[in-house]
């Protein structure tokens, strides 16, 4: 289990705990049950990479302490 943050740039500051070998599209459905918005209206940034619903965390390399900047499609 790793836990990533998720920052949404007006204050809210979300920990989600996950495993490395879920997709993104996964780690978004668990982060829509805890902040309360539809799994597809989210997207996960950081810098100018938008992450992909179909990849790996692990391929991303996102590990324990990686924070995402929270965005709304």
């Amino acid at each position: 289990m790793i836990e990533v943050s998720v920052n949404d740039r007006l204050g809210k500051n979300v920990k989600v705990k996950c495993l490395p070998s879920d997709t993104v599209g996964d780690f978004k459905k668990i982060l829509s049950l805890q902040i309360g918005t539809e799994w597809e209206k989210i997207v996960l940034k950081k810098g100018n990479q938008v992450y992909k619903n179909h990849i790996t965390l692990d391929d991303y390399e996102v590990g324990n302490g990686f924070n995402f900047e929270l965005y709304y499609s």
